[in-house]
């Protein structure tokens, strides 16, 4: 039988000016790739490497209501997917405390596994612009605020 993830969860973080205007882009998907839910969520300020590390978070949090099994996070961010495979090291203080709330989250499944995929895969380009246009919801004055 071919293990596969119950839940992948698609994310991206977008940043104007870093720090600036930060946003996150989630999109869920099944095990065939057929979307359970996406959305886009403006963060405040922040730097674009914060804003990858909230949109984990924001992506775990979401897939908590469609599994406790097996979660797969996928982004184009390398930076994020190497710090949480552990290859990279998290040096900077305001990312180690992002990490340690995805370490947290992790908690809610058997199984969380980190992939880098290029923001040419349809579900990172999705995740890109729905961050996209949270920003841009913002900018027009009517962004969903992402919850302290």
């Amino acid at each position: 039988m071919d293990e596969r993830p119950d839940v992948i969860v698609y994310t991206d973080g977008a940043s104007r000016g870093n720090p600036g205007p930060s946003s996150a882009g989630i999109v869920l998907c099944d095990p065939e790739g057929r979307e359970l839910h996406a959305f886009g969520v403006y963060l405040g300020v922040g730097t674009n490497n914060e804003a990858e590390y909230k949109a984990v978070v924001k992506g775990l949090t979401a897939a908590a209501d469609y599994t406790s099994g097996w979660v797969e996070v996928r982004s184009d961010s390398e930076l994020t997917i190497k710090q949480l495979n552990k290859e990279y090291q998290v040096k900077k203080p305001e990312l180690q405390e992002l990490h340690t709330h995805v370490r947290r989250a992790e908690g809610l499944f058997r199984k969380v596994t980190y992939s880098h995929v290029p923001r040419e895969h349809l579900g990172a380009s999705r995740a890109d612009a729905l961050a996209n246009q949270a920003l841009d919801r913002e900018a027009r004055g009517g962004a969903p605020r992402a919850r302290p």
